[in-house]
């Protein structure tokens, strides 16, 4: 009779064996490689929106400014701006107003179409505030030149009771002339005439003896009307004798003083320095403004108001003077380093989308090129961590194996352990961890080798005491058979 074949060693008998490989290796895992780069891709998209959304759009290429009266040094000024700017291709409308407080109403009302506008000094009111409004610098001196007749005359309050020409309702020379008053205790209602006229007319008045005194500033206020009026007999220029208490009691004025000699050389004219009080002329925009309009803006000023003449020195204006308006932060930054670097080498239009690609690129180089940086470990890590989480399965049927199971539960850990053999089996790998792959399988054979091994001395153990039982059967049969042959 045929003997039966032996078990294979290692396996119980009547085991199926182990599943066939079916793994399936790749160069390169692509599902893994999506799962690494997209959550890079993501924050990298998140962070360049955030940019665009931070960035100061693209500069608009038009711009409307309020002036002033045509003919006036605002309106003239306007114009060398308009110029200057359509240089750089902005556009710049000049509207034509009544003077600074028509400027200034208009770039308060969010309904007006100005965005700049020139507004002299100490205008405002005492306590008013525009948040909304910001200075980009003054840019010019306004002085208060005030001639009159009589006996020489060193302070305002000695003008009380005269006939006083301080111009038109709503002009800036009005509102400062009235300021300037009160402080010397003279008011409209009093016994001190204030009459509406200015300019030209107002020192036609002052000549003709209409007047006694006249209170002009801006266009009004030019040398040549000054010289002409120094020169007419009977008329003298009023010194301000306390110009500094009064830019110190006026945080807008400033004292400024003319030369001896300024009108007229050979006749000394005036015989003496003369001080003066003077608001400046700021540049006024809206909150808002794009930054680069804001350089462009005091590039042109420094172009239109840098030179000398009788009033300043060159290069005195533009200044970022702190009066009733803060200086924007753009104006701030360009008065302590001037224009970015592209913006001084490159034409505008080239610098203001260059400034923006810059913008971009920062999330991009910040948070793209070391995401990126990251991926080759990230992928790895991912791939190997499919490999990793079968050793936690395999540890936990080891550790059950220890606790002296019976043969069913044995039989149980081994099903185990082919089942996950069979998963191993089926992976996709990429080839770059094949090697990590066959180590695993080694593993799951060394695991399943210990529980046969145990399982099948389980079974020698179970077998022996059944042996032991038949032999003493069989020895005490023999002596029956023994006792009986004897008898």
């Amino acid at each position: 009779m045929s003997q039966p074949s032996a078990p294979e060693p290692g396996r119980p008998t009547g085991r199926k064996p182990p599943p066939r490989i079916v793994a399936r290796f790749v160069a390169i895992s692509w599902r893994d490689l999506a799962l690494t780069f997209v959550p890079i891709l993501l924050v990298s998209a998140a962070a360049i929106y955030l940019a665009v959304r931070l960035i100061q759009p693209a500069p608009p290429n038009s711009l409307t400014m309020a002036a002033g009266t045509k003919g006036s040094s605002f309106w003239n000024n306007a114009q060398k701006y308009k110029a200057i700017l359509a240089r750089n291709g902005v556009t710049l409308n000049v509207l034509e107003t009544q003077g600074s407080l028509d400027n200034l109403r208009r770039l308060s009302d969010p309904k007006s179409k100005a965005d700049v506008g020139f507004v002299q000094g100490g205008i405002s009111g005492p306590g008013t505030t525009h948040d909304n409004l910001m200075s980009l610098g003054s840019v010019s001196y306004v002085p208060l030149a005030i001639f009159y007749h009589g006996a020489p005359v060193t302070r305002l309050s000695e003008l009380a009771g005269k006939r006083l020409a301080i111009s038109a309702e709503g002009s800036g020379t009005r509102a400062l002339a009235l300021a300037l008053l009160k402080a010397n205790g003279i008011e409209p209602g009093g016994d001190t005439e204030l009459l509406p006229l200015g300019g030209d007319e107002a020192a036609e008045a002052l000549v003709q003896g209409e007047v006694d005194a006249v209170f002009l500033t801006g266009d009004s206020a030019q040398p040549p009307t000054m010289g002409k009026l120094n020169r007419t007999p009977g008329v003298r220029f009023f010194d301000f004798t306390q110009a500094d208490a009064y830019s110190r009691r006026f945080p807008y004025l400033n004292v400024i003083e003319l030369p001896m000699g300024a009108f007229d050389f050979a006749k000394n004219l005036p015989p003496r320095p003369v001080h003066m009080v003077a608001p400046t002329a700021e540049l006024i925009a809206r909150d808002g403004l794009h930054p680069a309009l804001s350089d462009l803006l005091i590039e042109a000023a420094r172009e239109v108001h840098g030179r000398a003449n009788l009033m300043q020195r060159a290069n005195e204006f533009p200044a970022p003077l702190v009066h009733e308006f803060r200086i924007s932060d753009d104006a701030e930054r360009y008065y302590k380093s001037g224009k970015s670097f592209l913006y001084r080498t490159l034409p505008f239009w080239l610098a203001s989308l260059a400034d923006r690609v810059i913008v971009l690129l920062v999330p991009i180089i910040v948070v793209l090129i070391p995401g990126l940086r990251l991926v080759p470990g990230l992928y790895r890590w991912r791939v190997k961590s499919r490999i990793y989480r079968w050793y936690g399965a395999l540890i936990a049927i080891e550790r059950e194996a220890m606790s002296d199971p019976d043969p069913a539960q044995r039989e149980a850990l081994i099903d185990r352990v082919d089942a996950i053999e069979n998963a191993v089996n089926r992976m996709k790998m990429p080839l770059a961890f094949a090697d990590q792959f066959y180590v695993l399988r080694e593993h799951i054979g060394f695991v399943r080798q210990r529980l046969t091994n145990a399982q099948a001395v389980a079974r020698e153990a179970h077998a022996a005491p059944a042996s032991a039982k038949e032999a003493r059967q069989a020895t005490d049969t023999d002596g029956v058979t023994s006792r009986a042959d004897t008898a």
